[in-house]
């Protein structure tokens, strides 16, 4: 049964990594930052590096690597999206921040899924698969942080416009 669970929470991650595939290309473009914009970049070569590794897993385990719907990540990328949209609309270093807390709610909701795919590899004594989870999920705080890192001159420099409106 547990062996069952941890192939379940690997599908819907698999399903969850075919959407960032497509959506990371989409929230670069329409990133302001270069660095934001490369950060989206970097992030989906790590992405297709994931898909991958989630594909030895399925095979060290004996499955074939198949996606289940991912109705959470579909909420996320939804919510990307209407950042890019209502991006349009807005200054750009708001457009970024936007852009950045819709990526860090997808990266929370990996880091989640990751760990407990990895916890429960653990029980099985499913090594190498806790060693691919585990390079995935650091890899997916790493992304976590560096979001952090881009946003803190954003927010100054867009609470520095704020502090210049109210001198008018």
């Amino acid at each position: 049964m547990l062996k069952e669970l941890l192939i379940d929470e690997l599908q819907d991650i698999y399903h969850a990594e075919g959407q960032l595939v497509k959506a990371l290309p989409k929230m670069a473009k329409a990133a302001n930052s270069s660095e934001l914009k490369e950060a989206f970049q970097n992030h989906l070569t790590e992405t297709q590096g994931q898909v991958r590794r989630l594909n030895q897993a399925f095979e060290l385990l004996g499955e074939k690597a198949k996606g289940k719907v991912c109705k959470g990540m579909q909420g996320l990328v939804e919510e990307g999206q209407e950042a890019i949209t209502d991006g349009k609309e807005k200054e750009d270093p708001i457009a970024d921040l936007a852009l950045i807390g819709a990526a860090q709610r997808v990266e929370h909701y990996e880091i989640s899924a990751y760990g407990t795919a990895r916890t429960i590899a653990e029980q099985l004594g499913q090594d190498e698969v806790v060693q691919l989870l585990e390079q995935t999920l650091e890899e997916e705080k790493n992304a976590d942080e560096t979001l952090s890192k881009i946003a803190g001159p954003l927010l100054e420099e867009s609470n520095g416009d704020m502090e210049d409106a109210d001198d008018e």
